[in-house]
């Protein structure tokens, strides 16, 4: 059926953990189906539950991966890179913040980091393949993002460089992707380059159009930004692979707007929700994605300032069941239809 979209599926990134059913990938895709989900989107940087090197090297080690996937009642949406994406580009007042998503034999040498990066990032393009995969997410990684205000006044071909520059990082790896038959779906995302509608524009005029770069769709980062996610998807639903259903509100005050202040996060204006607590407009989403024939994953991303995740994960897939929309074949009309009569419709028009 054109249209259908997939799911319910789980980002297992927020529930990864050294305590059973959440630190071996068994246990927790068994979990994951007890709660309802058919599909599980996998990160690869958690060694407890994947190993990224030998999937991109063994099919056999894919399979087995894809067998225990089925035991429990699920299948792999996609691979997620969002922590090695991030490391492709890191301005270096993130250094020593962003060391900690890599291996400590790459702490304090941006440039081994980054290698070590793209060398992950290849590696997913592979394993993608071997699991029979069409879309991954990422993160495309930061060199700008320090300069998003414009004060102090940025020179002249500050921020056309850095897309430059970012674009020649990653269009070597996108086309390892394109080698796989793979897309990268960035989630765009503050902290990154590429975090609106007119930086991914940006971002994709800097690769020559690549055919690899596509999006992994999460309105809550739009509502946070107080763009228009519906509008957004009118222009941009050519390139959206992957959803990332996630829930967000923002209550602006008299003390504190869109950048809320330094504040944590259950103290401010904007602030991620479990599915259905906040002011996302889901039903809005799901339409417009059915409208233009988006027939991959719905994936619950948890990240709440209130709830437990073992709740959100509980409630989210639910939600997202009740909201895919079987998109229908017929118009509403159709029983008062009837076979054309050239002769009746030019009479009707007076003709």
């Amino acid at each position: 059926m054109a249209g259908l979209i997939k799911g319910p599926a789980l980002f297992l990134a927020q529930f990864g953990g050294d305590d059973a059913p959440f630190n071996t990938l068994p246990s927790i895709a068994e979990w994951a189906a007890d709660l309802g989900y058919k599909g599980i989107q996998i990160p690869t940087f958690d060694a407890r539950l994947f190993d990224l090197d030998a999937a991109a090297e063994s099919q056999t080690y894919c399979d087995e991966i894809k067998g225990v996937c089925a035991d429990a009642g699920v299948e792999i949406t996609e691979l997620s890179t969002h922590l090695q994406g991030q490391l492709v580009a890191v301005h270096p007042a993130y250094d020593l913040a962003f060391d900690g998503f890599a291996p400590a034999s790459v702490h304090n040498n941006p440039k081994a980091r980054q290698e070590w990066a793209v060398d992950q990032m290849k590696k997913a393009a592979r394993a993608s393949r071997r699991f029979g995969l069409k879309a991954s997410v990422s993160f495309t990684g930061s060199l700008a993002f320090p300069y998003l205000y414009p004060w102090p006044q940025r020179p002249a071909g500050l921020i056309e460089e850095a897309f430059t520059e970012l674009a020649r990082r990653w269009k070597p790896i996108l086309d390892v992707y394109d080698e796989n038959g793979v897309d990268v779906g960035y989630e765009i995302h503050p902290g990154e380059d590429v975090f609106d509608g007119a930086t991914f524009e940006m971002f994709l005029e800097a690769l020559g159009s690549h055919p690899r770069c596509r999006i992994n769709y999460d309105p809550s980062h739009f509502l946070l930004q107080q763009l228009d996610y519906l509008a957004f998807i009118d222009i941009y639903h050519e390139r959206i692979c992957a959803f990332h259903v996630k829930d967000a509100e923002f209550n602006p005050d008299g003390r504190q707007g869109v950048y809320s202040g330094y504040q944590g996060w259950l103290g401010r204006a904007g602030r991620f929700r479990s599915l259905g607590d906040g002011q996302v407009d889901f039903s809005g989403i799901f339409s417009k994605l059915a409208q233009y024939d988006y027939d991959s994953w719905a994936v619950l991303e948890w990240e709440c300032c209130l709830k437990s995740p073992e709740q959100g994960a509980a409630e989210g897939a639910p939600f997202i069941e009740s909201h895919i929309i079987e998109v229908t074949d017929k118009a509403f009309d159709d029983f008062a239809g009837g076979e054309t009569d050239l002769g009746q419709v030019r009479k009707m028009l007076g003709l």
